[in-house]
Parts: structure tokens; C-alpha cells; sequence
């Protein structure tokens, strides 16, 4: 007989405590949460830190977990810097090595800001950061997947752009190196170089350099 207003134990919600509820919501959002947007899902700090200090979560960045039991992560860097700078665009040296454009390795990530943009200050990973104008900011970015996160960088077009825009500082070599190796990608895009060439005012600098690789 049941009474009314009981259910039996088969019939009883499964209730989660606020431990596992804050578990359920990282596993639901690819494992990684700042810790501005874990308080905007209704996890407490308090249950944040728990976690942490059961090692449950483990802290990548200062205000950035991920769940301890994940597998690692193939791009940490680059996914780092996607959650704690979301304004940051993948830029030239790690747009490069991301497009497998360059033999070169970068020991920091290369990220475009907006112009007038606040610095960000991360304790890893170490940044080199450049200020573009708005329009140059915001043509040709392009979102990639990366261990369930999705990361912003430069088309390699709008890259190749970037790169002679900023020759002086990387080196006219880097720039060749990288023009060779998106020829050997198959058909080159001219439409799209031509386009942010001109718009970041490198046109002339860099047709002899596809001129020659034509």
C-alpha cells in the first residue's frame, strides 16, 4: 500500500548534492569554466574551492579550472588564452604554427587586440600581444574547436596579411617561409591576400613576393 503524498524508495528524484551539480555543469560545458562564468551557472564559491582543494578540479590559470579527470589538453595555450582574453584573436607566429605556415616554435602566444584595449595580465601563458585598428581586428578571424573550446585566429590569408604588415618585428624571412609553405597547400587564395593586403597597407610589399611564388 502506498500513502498518499509518499512515493516509494524506487519512485524517490534523484537529487544532487551541490557538489556533483557543479561537477555535472563543467562536464556539460567541455570540462573548463572560468570562475565568472561557474558563479553565472549558480556554483558557489565555496563549492568551487571544495573541489579544488579535493582535487576534483584542477586550477590551469588563476580563475580557470577544468575537471581533474579529463584527459590533457592537446592545445593548452591556446585554450588557455581563448577563456582568459575572449577579445584576443590567434595572430601571426601562433596563427603561423596553428596553419603549419613556419618551422618556427613560438614561446608565447601571439595575440591581436583591439587598439586602446587593456593589457591582460595571465600568469601562463606568457603572451606577446599586438593592437590592431578595428578593421584590421576584425577581418578575417576565423573559430576553431579545440579541446571543446572554440578558439579565434586570423585565416592563413589574413596571416600572410598580418605577417609583412609586421616584417620588421618578426623578420622578412618568417614571411617568405610561410608564403612558400601555404603555396605548397595547394591553390593559393589570391582574392583574399590581395584583400587584407590592402587592408593592412601592404600591398606593394608584398607582390613581388607573390609574384614570385606564382
Amino acid at each position: 500500500m502506498i500513502i498518499r503524498g509518499i512515493y516509494p524508495m524506487a519512485d524517490q528524484p534523484n537529487i544532487l548534492s551541490p557538489a556533483e551539480r557543479a561537477l555535472r555543469i563543467f562536464e556539460t560545458h567541455g570540462g573548463i569554466l572560468s570562475t565568472n562564468q561557474a558563479l553565472q551557472f549558480g556554483i558557489h564559491p565555496r563549492i568551487l574551492y571544495a573541489l579544488r582543494d579535493d582535487a576534483r578540479l584542477e586550477r590551469m590559470e588563476r580563475g580557470l579550472y577544468r575537471l581533474a579527470h579529463s584527459k590533457p589538453l592537446g592545445n593548452p595555450d591556446l585554450v588557455t588564452a581563448a577563456l582568459k582574453v575572449p577579445q584576443g584573436v590567434v595572430c601571426l607566429i601562433s596563427a603561423l604554427a596553428f596553419h603549419r605556415m613556419t618551422t618556427q616554435i613560438p614561446h608565447a602566444v601571439y595575440l591581436a587586440i583591439p587598439a586602446n584595449s587593456q593589457a591582460p595580465v595571465l600568469q601562463y601563458p606568457p603572451l606577446r600581444l599586438f593592437w590592431y585598428s578595428q578593421a584590421v581586428y576584425e577581418n578575417g578571424i576565423i573559430e576553431e574547436k579545440l579541446d571543446n573550446t572554440r578558439v579565434r585566429l586570423y585565416s592563413p590569408e589574413k596571416t600572410l596579411a598580418d605577417c609583412f604588415k609586421y616584417r620588421n618585428k618578426l623578420g622578412i624571412d618568417v614571411c617568405v617561409e610561410a608564403l612558400n609553405l601555404y603555396r605548397r597547400r595547394g591553390r593559393m587564395k589570391m582574392d583574399l591576400i590581395e584583400r587584407y593586403a590592402k587592408l593592412c597597407r601592404v600591398e606593394r610589399v608584398i607582390r613581388p613576393y607573390l609574384e614570385a611564388v606564382l
